[in-house]
């Protein structure tokens, strides 16, 4: 029987209630050791670089340094996989922006069952983290942004197709790296990130920022368009839908698929069963097995699917479950991922 190595946790945070909470509940899981503390930025540096944790764990709001700042000076020194803890979904998406690998929303300490709830989610994501590939992010001095690369040519839209993408772990940065050059003319995408209620709304207006492509958050019958991403909401499946205008989709409450809501398998397995193959799917970074099947079935109906490569990826758990079963017809590392649309889109008649 194989034994797994414990995972070495770092906690960072200023308040010493919080942390010593942290402390007891990560050391409970015998998966996880937490090999120190610290309860500000220089502290927490100073130990990375002794200690050399698998996983940091990383408030947002310190005194003196920030978290946010704090990962922007960390990355480029020490690459390491963070998860952020905060309540606020500007921080969260500014973390994962800088460096961070997930993050865990803060809970009201004081009710047992949110701390219970919150300890448990930090557990899992600690596994979770240990697995990622963390990438050297470019110091502070240089542009917050790579130069825009000339964004992909699409011949002539195409109304009449459907692009369905998935995602979680890592999925907030690789998602914004394949749509940030799309043409306005690309045909409307569905996007579900594992993302909870309250950051989804934040996250599509931030890409909306970005992208020369409209970006919303799902609302219930919102019809798909050229030129459009709706982005799921959080706690609320994302199914798509036809009627004799076109395409709409379905943004409604339900139980968990695949252990999340939204759930990746919802949105593939509605593109299967509509588009007569006239969609593709894009599965990207993440951990478990969310979006395979319904990749498989897209597959099968005459869908072009692709996987992000594991080179690329953050945590290649999804694309590799999926690849695994046949449910791909392309790898492909991150950075190639929307040129291939285009020329798909470009292909077909």
């Amino acid at each position: 029987m194989t034994i797994l190595s414990k995972i070495r946790v770092l906690i960072v945070d200023d308040s010493l209630f919080f942390l010593k909470m942290l402390e007891r509940g990560l050391a409970s899981d015998p998966r996880i050791e937490v090999i120190g503390t610290a309860m500000d930025a220089d502290e927490a540096e100073e130990k990375i670089r002794q200690l050399r944790p698998d996983v940091v764990t990383l408030d947002v709001e310190m005194p003196r340094l920030n978290g946010i700042d704090f990962l922007r000076r960390l990355m480029p020194r020490h690459p390491v996989p963070v998860i952020v803890v905060s309540s606020l979904p500007i921080r969260v998406l500014d973390a994962l922006e800088a460096g961070a690998v997930d993050f865990v929303r803060k809970r009201d300490a004081n009710s047992d069952q949110n701390a219970l709830s919150f300890l448990t989610e930090l557990r899992a994501k600690v596994k979770i983290a240990s697995m990622a590939r963390v990438r050297h992010k470019a110091p502070t001095a240089a542009p917050a942004d790579p130069p825009p690369t000339p964004p992909p040519i699409l011949k002539a839209g195409r109304p009449d197709m459907v692009i369905a993408m998935g995602a979680s772990t890592g999925g907030t940065e690789a998602i914004l790296q394949v749509v940030r050059n799309l043409p306005a003319t690309t045909p409307g995408m569905l996007v579900v990130q594992h993302m909870p209620a309250g950051f989804t709304k934040m996250y599509a207006e931030r890409l909306n920022g970005i992208c020369k492509m409209r970006v919303v958050e799902a609302t219930h019958r919102e019809r798909v368009e050229p030129g459009k991403i709706i982005v799921a909401a959080g706690d609320y499946h994302l199914r798509l839908a036809r009627d004799t205008l076109g395409y709409y989709v379905k943004s409604e409450q339900g139980p968990k698929v695949s252990g999340h809501c939204p759930s990746v398998d919802v949105l593939f397995e509605s593109a299967a069963e509509l588009t007569d193959g006239r969609s593709i799917g894009v599965l990207l970074t993440g951990m478990g097995a969310d979006g395979a099947e319904g990749l498989l079935k897209m597959r099968r109906a005459g869908c072009y699917t692709i996987g992000q490569d594991k080179e690329s990826s953050v945590v290649y758990g999804m694309p590799q479950v999926a690849y695994n079963i046949g449910a791909v017809a392309r790898q492909l590392p991150l950075d190639h991922i929307s040129g291939e649309m285009i020329r798909y889109l470009n292909s077909v008649r």
